[in-house]
């Protein structure tokens, strides 16, 4: 994969596909290939750009706070180095928080905002969820294995795991064979989900915006989605009926074909 100077930090990416640039940021303790199951149909329209954040797969771990907006700086930065001027930007749950200042920050660079699993600012029952993960990720001290027994119960629905148990093992396969994220870098990288506010961000954003959830979402339910769809002019709503909080997986056909009608409306 190539790896590109962003600022003061190299940052590893993956490019595939033709067409416009749609900049893809992944979630909490995942790298670029989370959303292998997306950018093999995304990849047909446009040039797909997926990002190892700071902290995650082969980019740079430096030690230090970070922060949502420090993640947005380092991709506006990445973009500027690989000589993307706009895009259409695209993340779920850490990545859409990301995406919200992203766009906030550099609205000349974002086309389009795709919002997943999103929220503007950490309540109390978020920070609680993510301090429970990471005294588990102390106490195991193996990243893998963090997502797997501690992470994957709050994406997906207890219908997924009775239902699909093959599939809940594959995925979990396809955890353990990515590039290991070190136990500081994860408690790094989820300082910067509880200490999120982008409230005041929103009315910033010009682009035009899709804002989906799962119905079944704890985590970043629905009780964010007023102040997002409220405070982000050009948005619209989507609720994923039958899923958690990683509709990505859990209804991939169905997941795809709204976000990408969504990406290519706003294409030109």
């Amino acid at each position: 994969m190539p790896k590109v100077r962003a600022g003061s930090i190299t940052l590893n990416y993956d490019q595939q596909g033709n067409g416009e640039p749609l900049v893809l940021i992944p979630y909490l303790a995942a790298d670029y290939a989370c959303y292998a199951f997306q950018v093999p149909d995304y990849s047909k329209h446009f040039t797909c750009v997926s990002v190892d954040l700071r902290g995650t797969g082969e980019s740079d771990k430096p030690s230090g706070v970070y922060s949502t907006e420090m993640f947005a700086d380092d991709v506006a930065a990445l973009m500027q180095a690989i000589g993307i001027h706009q895009a259409h930007v695209y993340g779920l749950s850490l990545g859409a928080a990301t995406g919200i200042w992203l766009a906030a920050k550099y609205p000349e660079r974002v086309k389009s905002l795709s919002l997943h699993s999103g929220w503007s600012k950490s309540d109390a029952y978020l920070k609680t969820v993510v301090q429970g993960w990471q005294v588990m990720a102390r106490a195991i001290n193996s990243m893998p294995e963090v997502v797997i027994q501690g992470i994957f119960p709050w994406c997906f629905t207890p219908e997924l795991y009775a239902q699909k148990p093959d599939y809940i093992q594959a995925l979990s396969d396809f955890v353990r064979s990515r590039p290991k994220q070190p136990v500081d870098a994860f408690v790094q990288e989820s300082d910067a989900v509880m200490t999120h506010d982008a409230e005041a961000q929103l009315g910033k954003i010009r682009a035009p915006t899709q804002i989906t959830f799962g119905r079944h979402d704890m985590v970043t339910s629905t009780r964010f989605a007023d102040r997002l769809k409220n405070g982000i002019k050009h948005s619209e709503l989507h609720i994923f009926e039958d899923c958690s909080h990683a509709p990505l997986y859990e209804n991939v056909p169905a997941f795809n074909e709204k976000t990408l009608a969504f990406l290519r409306k706003h294409a030109s």
